[in-house]
């Protein structure tokens, strides 16, 4: 019997906010430029002063946020686990998140108290994306999170691997996979940025246990994960990790493993002016893709057009007429 969805994720719930910067205000408030740098309130408070407001976008983010709604657009049916709090940036991602089209297991009656998770994610002009999080009430993730009956009637679990920096969130991955392994649930993990991989290794392993079905990483965190200085040599390790793949490398395209081969995939040209949402909408293009009949070659062609897209425009992810134009251009031409 089918399944109600297509895709189940879990991750971190923050409300994105995607600024333009210089290198002088990097430099001056001394941020690590292209990483993922956890931050506490008064510190992202601190540079939400210094940025042009006038000059940012607000959306309902995280990175299994932006995977969702990027294959919801292209019409997969979703569900998303996560946790805001009780205050005016938790109704803006309940609101934002339902407007997309993603079932969830927030309600307005079931917010809690605390302080929403927030990212700031800054763009300079060589389309570098730095991002400032503070978690917020994310920080508190935990099993209480998981819908299990949505979890057992969904294709494929989708994990973001952002959630092993907290020990309870940790658990509730472990949990969750367990829980899709013996409901006939794929299990698919994203390691999300290469400082999760760096510092956090023991604790991705421990996740990812006898094999997830399904991983999505870059270049650099699968060298970074398996150990290996080639990607050629990445390439073989990982299938210690995972049954199948996609390794995402940038203007080189991609290369997916379907559990018997390899297959290349080649990048659509584009002027990038902010990388922020595309490995996050090459994983829900893809997921799309596999859910619906797509074959590995066509999947990874649709989530490559779609990346290409995203990082030629300001922002995390696209509109859903835009996702649409893609599908249409690539697969229904006369």
């Amino acid at each position: 019997m089918a399944k109600k969805y297509n895709v189940y994720g879990m991750g971190n719930a923050l409300v994105d906010i995607v600024t333009e910067v210089d290198e002088a205000f990097i430099n001056t408030h001394s941020i690590e430029k292209g990483f993922m740098t956890l931050v506490d309130e008064e510190r992202q408070t601190q540079l939400m002063e210094a940025i042009d407001f006038s000059k940012s976008s607000m959306k309902c983010g995280g990175s299994a946020a932006n995977t969702v709604i990027g294959a919801s657009q292209f019409g997969a049916s979703c569900f998303y686990s996560c946790k805001v709090a009780n205050d005016e940036w938790g109704a803006f991602y309940l609101k934002d998140l339902t407007a997309n089209g993603i079932d969830t297991v927030l309600t307005n009656e079931k917010l809690s108290d605390g302080i929403t998770g927030k990212c700031l994610v800054m763009t300079t002009a060589d389309a570098e994306r730095t991002m400032n999080t503070f978690l917020g009430i994310t920080a508190d993730y935990s099993s209480n999170e998981i819908d299990e009956a949505a979890l057992r009637d969904s294709e494929y679990l989708y994990i973001e691997g952002y959630l092993v920096t907290s020990d309870s969130a940790r658990q509730a991955m472990i949990e969750a996979k367990q829980i899709a392994e013996t409901n006939g649930t794929q299990t698919a993990l994203t390691f999300s940025d290469p400082s999760m991989v760096k510092y956090f290794k023991e604790q991705m392993s421990e996740v990812i246990g006898s094999g997830m079905d399904l991983l999505f990483c870059n270049e650099e965190e699968a060298m970074l994960y398996t150990g290996k200085d080639s990607i050629e040599s990445a390439k073989e390790s990982l299938k210690n990790a995972a049954k199948r793949y996609a390794i995402t490398l940038g203007d080189k395209g991609a290369v997916l493993f379907d559990g018997q081969e390899f297959i290349e995939i080649e990048a659509f040209p584009t002027e990038a002016v902010d990388t922020n949402g595309a490995g996050d909408l090459f994983a829900g293009a893809f997921l799309y893709g596999i859910t619906n009949d797509m074959s590995y070659a066509h999947a990874g062609k649709l989530a490559s057009k779609a990346s290409s897209s995203v990082v030629s425009q300001f922002g995390p992810r696209l509109e859903k007429s835009q996702s649409q134009a893609i599908f249409s251009e690539l697969f229904e031409k006369s």
